[in-house]
């Protein structure tokens, strides 16, 4: 979900409208994504390193964050959305943690899509979070150390990591659920980012042969994960 600010900045806005403005691109690909075969969408929207950015901004974005979280349950559960957040939940403003569990136990019955949204989020924390509870596991799987990763068991892999504003780096985002995925890099603008750039997306994903370390191109799964 890059670009927001500089959006923003483009057209003589606050970085705060841009930020609203990216919740309106959020809304957009939510409703495209089932249709496109998408069955897992997982958003960047707040990273840990981003309490490095001013107060005032910051601010901003956990006002956004409650108002998602205030305003949008209804829709996502009437359109079969199932929302999870992933991220530390402890250093989130008073009552954002509390919201968040009730808007994932509200939309839990969703099947159309599963849409997880990174808040205060960081590939590397997590990774050293699992590892710090395998000590004295033994006979340690791939599977369970993913599930202590991502917090959920049987999640799939990412199949494919899509950067917008023309960004080239993974950023700390889905290190070890993202180690075969595939990239796609475009240059537009999170708040511009609509349905036929998600096809353009998924197209070019399809496209592509997945060899995963083998020779033999191997069958897509149906729904891929981003």
């Amino acid at each position: 979900m890059d670009g927001n600010g500089r959006w923003a900045t483009h057209r003589g806005l606050s970085r705060a409208r841009g930020h609203e403005a990216g919740v309106e691109a959020i809304r957009r690909i939510v409703e495209a994504a089932p249709d496109q075969g998408v069955g897992t969408l997982t958003l960047y929207a707040f990273s840990t390193d981003n309490w490095r950015r001013p107060r005032a901004e910051v601010a901003a974005l956990m006002t956004l964050l409650r108002f998602y979280l205030a305003n949008e349950v209804e829709s996502l559960v009437r359109n079969g959305v199932r929302l999870s957040v992933i991220g530390r939940r402890d250093r989130l403003p008073d009552g954002i943690a509390s919201a968040i569990a009730r808007a994932e136990r509200a939309t839990a019955g969703g099947a159309a899509l599963h849409l997880r949204i990174a808040v205060d989020y960081s590939a590397r924390d997590a990774i050293l979070a699992a590892a710090a509870r395998v000590a004295g596991m033994a006979n340690l799987t791939r599977e369970a150390f993913s599930a202590l990763v991502t917090g959920e068991a049987g999640l799939r892999d990412v199949d494919l990591i899509i950067r917008t504003s023309g960004e080239k780096r993974l950023s700390d985002f889905l290190l070890w659920e993202g180690a075969y995925a595939e990239l796609h890099f475009t240059d537009r603008m999170w708040p511009d980012f609509d349905a036929q750039d998600l096809a353009e997306a998924l197209a070019s994903f399809h496209r592509r042969e997945r060899r995963f370390g083998g020779l033999a191109a191997l069958a897509l799964e149906p729904a891929p994960s981003l």
